[in-house]
């Protein structure tokens, strides 16, 4: 893979636990991949924590545990040796670690069976997971500071298009996933998600990291036209091999 030594860890992490993030960080430029893969690893274990258990007590000390790590990289006091850490440390700024605990934080919302609070509540919990780890990626490919509006508002299109293609396992797992799980409920969260749907201004060394949305619009229209595809498991993947494969020779997102 071309890839330094202490990267090949996280790159084996995410081809096993998320290998549609794994294809898009792959068919990027070389120098982008020894970035992405620390990122995309660190959330993998985030994500998962929760699930690993079904003590609320010991789901939020893995939690505490990554919080604690992100929290020695912004206070750069010397981050404890890990597969993730080591690298995520060498590549974080402090302001970096301390979004990222944000992300972290909002993951305690996976371990209990309490439903959102409202839409804000639900909004912030796809900003803050899927709108800090996109912008995070971007920003370390240098992305500009101007564009943070606009790669947020497409990972929060993304993100709701990846939640709903999860209500299905958030159910059987006895979650209340949805506000308004009816059908105009459904077609209305849809189409707010799509009218978020942007592609932002990056320079091209920045853009691989808004390829974990492709295809997100296509699952949302999907939605609206059919809600019932959500709770049946039947809305189609995001990301495929020739969206990705036209993203990657066109520079041009294929949502």
């Amino acid at each position: 893979m071309s890839l330094p030594d202490s990267i090949v860890p996280c790159a084996r992490l995410v081809e096993q636990g998320a290998p549609d993030r794994f294809r898009t960080v792959m068919a990027a430029p070389v120098a982008a991949r020894a970035a992405l893969f620390p990122l995309y690893a660190f959330n993998v274990e985030v994500s998962r924590a929760p699930w690993l258990t079904q003590e609320a007590m010991i789901a939020e000390m893995r939690l505490q545990w990554w919080r604690d790590a992100l929290e020695e990289i912004a206070e750069g006091t010397g981050v404890r040796k890990h597969e993730v850490t080591t690298p995520l440390g060498d590549l974080l700024s402090p302001a970096q670690a301390r979004r990222l605990d944000e992300s972290v934080a909002a993951r305690r919302w996976d371990i209990y069976r309490d439903p959102f609070e409202d839409q804000a509540h639900m909004d912030a919990y796809i900003d803050q997971t899927a709108g800090h780890l996109m912008w995070t990626a971007c920003e370390v490919l240098g992305a500009p500071p101007a564009a943070e509006q606009d790669v947020r508002r497409l990972a929060m299109a993304a993100g709701y298009a990846a939640f709903l293609r999860a209500v299905p396992a958030l159910v059987e797992a006895t979650r209340i996933p949805l506000l308004d799980g009816t059908r105009d409920g459904l077609r209305a969260l849809a189409q707010r998600a799509s009218d978020q749907v942007v592609r932002p201004a990056l320079p091209s060394r920045a853009k691989p990291a808004l390829w974990t949305a492709i295809g997100a619009l296509k699952t949302l229209n999907q939605v609206i036209r059919d809600p019932d595809a959500v709770g049946d498991g039947a809305l189609a993947p995001g990301i495929t091999p020739f969206r990705l494969t036209r993203t990657a020779l066109t520079g041009r997102l294929a949502l």
